[in-house]
C-alpha cells in the first residue's frame, strides 16, 4: 500500500472516510460528489451470499472499511450478511496508533472498531505492523537526532533492572529494593516478555483503590550524591490500563520530591531532572492508588551536571530504529492477544521491479515526508541476509505470539512478474530461518486491462512456495484515466463482472485448496471507494452507492462456480 483514501459520499449524510488500499499516495478528500451507477439486471440466489458461496472453496471472505464508515447501519447490514472478516482501513496502522513527538501509543478507535466487528460476529485481520507508508515519521526520525548525554554511563541505581532477587538475606523480592507498604496490593516479578528489557521486571497487582503509598516499593540503601549537582531519575512504565501513579524522591535532609507518571498500556519512559539537596537519594514507587497492573523497570540514576551533545553512529541508529519497529510489533499484538489471530506484518516490501524499497529503489516524495519512513535505510538493506528487516519483522512477531497466522502482503504482484518473483525469493528465504511467514497477500488492485495470463502466474508462482496464498485488497478500477466526465456504461460493468468472475476462477483452479486463506474486497460501495473522487468518479467494487449488489458481484458468484 502506498497510502490511500477509503471515502464514503453519501447522499444523506455527509462523511468522510480515509481508507488506505496500496497504490494510491495521496489523499483527495470528498465533497459530496457521487458516481451514479447505471442500472444492469444481475441475477443472483436470493439468499446467496458471499461467505455461505465462498464456503467450500476457501474459510476467509471479508471486506476492509474504517472505523466511521463501519458505524453506519446499512454498511454494517452488507457487512455482516455478506462476510466473515474485516479489515480495518487505517486503525492499526502506526500513523494512527503511536502518536506526536513522544511517539505515545493509543489504541481507542481501534479497540472500539475491534468492539464493534466482535459484537457483530466478525473476526478481523491486523493490518499492517511494518509498512513504509502512513507512519508517524516526525517520531521515528526524531528518534535519530543527535543525542544530549553525560560524560558518566554508570547507573547509580543498585539492580535498576530487577534482574537479581529474590534476596536471600532481606527476604526481598528484588535485592536492593524493599516492599515498605502493601496493604492493598502485592509486588512480584515479571518475567520474560512482560519485561521492558531483560527477563524481569516489577510487577505491582493493586486489587483496591487506595492511597498511593498503600503500596510502595523503595530503593533499600541510599545513593550517595553531591549536593547541588543535578540527576536524570528515569524508568519505563506501563500497566493494564491508562492511569496516573506516583513516584518519589527522597534526600537525606528530609525533603521529598512527589512526581506524577502518566501510564498507559504501552512502555513509556519517564525522566525527571532532580538537582540534589542532600547527600543522599532513594527512589520510591507509590502505586496503590488505582486498581490495576503496573509494570516498572530499567531504573536510572545518572549524574548529569556536565553534558555533551553527540551524533549518533549508524549502528545506534540501527539500534534505536530495530528497538522501534519491534516495539510497534510486540505491543500491538499483545494489545490483540488472544483477539486478533491473522496479521500483516509486513506491507509492500517492493518497489514494482522487484527490489527491497530503500533509499536506493525508493525515494519518499516531498509531500510525504511526515508519513513515510524507510525501515530498510537503517536495518538491513539486503534483502537476503539476517540483518533484513523484514526477517527480523517476522521473527518478533512470532517469538511475540507462536500462535498468530503470519502475512506478507503486497501490490502488483498480478502485473509484475519480477515482483511477484522477488516475493517467492524473499519468503523461501526468511522462512529457512523457521516457520516464520504463514502466507502471501497480493492486493490485487487490478483494471480491465489486467491480464489473465499474468492473473495466472502469479497465483502459481505463490501457490509454488507452499504458504498459504491470500487476495486482501480487491478491487477492478474501471476509470484508471482518471477521467472526470467518466460514468460507466452496461458493457463496463458487465466487463468489471467478468474480471472478477476470471480471478476468482483463477484463484480457485491455481492455488490448491489447503493453500487458499480467502479473498477481501477493498471496500463496501462504490462511494467508499479510494479509487473514487470528484475528479474522478470510479465503481470499483461489488455493490452500488444505494447498496444494491452489482454485475460484480454476481461476477464474483459465479467464479465459485
Amino acid at each position: 500500500m502506498k497510502k490511500n483514501s477509503l471515502k464514503a459520499g453519501l447522499v444523506l449524510l455527509t462523511l468522510s472516510i480515509i481508507i488506505s488500499a496500496c497504490k494510491k499516495t495521496e489523499e483527495n478528500p470528498i465533497t459530496g460528489t457521487t458516481p451514479t451507477t447505471p442500472t444492469v439486471p444481475t441475477t443472483p440466489a436470493a439468499d446467496a451470499t458471499l461467505k455461505s458461496a465462498s464456503a467450500a472453496y476457501f474459510p476467509v471472505v471479508g471486506m476492509a472499511f474504517t472505523y466511521n464508515f463501519a458505524q453506519m447501519a446499512d454498511v454494517m447490514a452488507i457487512v455482516k450478511r455478506e462476510v466473515n472478516t474485516i479489515t480495518f482501513g487505517n486503525e492499526l496502522k502506526e500513523e494512527s496508533v503511536v502518536r506526536g513527538s513522544s511517539g505515545v501509543y493509543d489504541y481507542t478507535t481501534a479497540d472500539a472498531f475491534y468492539n464493534l466487528a466482535a459484537a457483530n460476529g466478525l473476526q478481523v485481520t491486523g493490518h499492517t505492523l511494518v509498512w513504509h507508508s502512513q507512519q508517524n515519521a516526525a517520531y521515528l526520525n526524531g528518534l535519530l537526532n543527535p543525542l544530549t548525554v553525560t560524560p558518566s554511563t554508570t547507573n547509580l541505581a543498585n539492580n535498576g533492572t530487577f534482574e537479581a532477587g529474590p534476596d536471600a538475606t532481606t527476604g526481598d523480592v528484588f535485592t536492593g529494593w524493599q516492599d515498605l507498604n502493601h496493604t492493598n496490593g502485592t509486588f512480584s516479578a515479571a518475567t520474560g516478555t512482560a519485561a521492558y528489557a531483560g527477563s524481569r521486571a516489577l510487577q505491582a497487582n493493586v486489587t483496591s483503590a487506595a492511597q498511593s503509598y498503600n503500596l510502595q516499593m523503595l530503593m533499600r540503601t541510599p545513593i550517595p550524591v553531591t549536593k547541588g549537582n543535578t540527576y536524570n531519575v528515569s524508568f519505563w512504565v506501563k500497566g493494564s490500563a491508562a492511569a496516573t501513579t506516583q513516584y518519589e524522591i527522597r534526600s537525606s535532609d528530609a525533603s521529598v520530591v512527589y512526581q506524577s507518571a502518566a501510564v498507559t498500556t504501552g512502555w513509556t519512559q519517564i525522566n525527571y531532572s532532580y538537582t540534589a539537596t542532600g547527600t543522599t537519594m532513594q527512589v520510591a514507587f507509590d502505586l496503590g492508588a488505582n486498581v490495576g497492573t503496573y509494570y516498572i523497570d530499567n531504573v536510572g540514576v545518572f549524574a548529569t551536571t556536565t553534558t555533551a551533545t553527540t551524533t549518533l553512529t549508524a549502528a545506534q541508529k540501527s539500534v534505536i530504529i530495530d528497538s522501534a519497529m519491534k516495539k510497534y510489533i510486540v505491543n500491538t499484538i499483545k494489545h490483540y492477544s488472544g483477539k486478533i489471530k491473522t496479521w500483516d506484518v509486513v506491507n509492500e516490501p517492493f518497489t514494482d521491479n522487484g527490489r527491497l524499497r530503500t533509499p536506493q529503489s525508493y525515494t519518499i516524495p516531498a509531500a510525504n515526508v511526515n508519513n513515510q519512513f524507510l525501515y530498510a535505510q537503517y536495518i538491513g538493506s539486503n534483502a537476503y541476509d539476517q540483518n533484513n528487516y523484514v526477517l527480523k519483522a517476522f521473527q518478533y512477531a512470532k517469538a511475540t505470539d507462536p500462535a498468530i497466522t503470519t502475512f506478507i502482503n503486497d501490490y502488483n504482484l498480478e502485473s509484475s512478474r519480477s515482483k511477484v518473483d522477488s516475493m517467492k525469493a524473499l519468503v523461501t528465504f526468511i522462512n529457512k530461518s523457521g516457520a516464520l511467514i504463514d502466507g502471501v497477500g497480493t492486493q490485487m488492485h487490478i483494471t480491465l486491462a489486467t491480464t489473465q495470463a499474468n492473473i495466472d502466474y502469479a497465483f502459481t508462482t505463490l501457490a509454488s512456495t507452499g504458504l498459504k496464498v491470500r487476495i486482501s485488497e480487491l478491487d477492478v478500477a474501471l476509470n484508471p484515466t482518471k477521467t472526470a466526465s467518466y460514468v460507466a456504461d452496461a458493457a463496463a460493468l458487465s466487463s468489471q463482472a467478468a474480471m472478477y468472475k476470471y480471478v476468482v476462477q483463477s484463484y480457485i483452479k491455481n492455488v490448491p485448496a489447503a493453500q487458499r486463506y480467502g479473498i477481501t474486497i477493498w471496500g463496501v460501495t462504490d462511494t467508499d471507494s479510494w479509487l473514487n473522487t470528484p475528479t474522478a468518479p470510479d465503481y470499483p467494487l461489488l455493490f452500488d452507492k444505494t447498496y444494491t449488489k452489482k454485475p460484480a458481484y454476481t461476477g464474483f458468484l459465479q467464479g465459485l462456480q
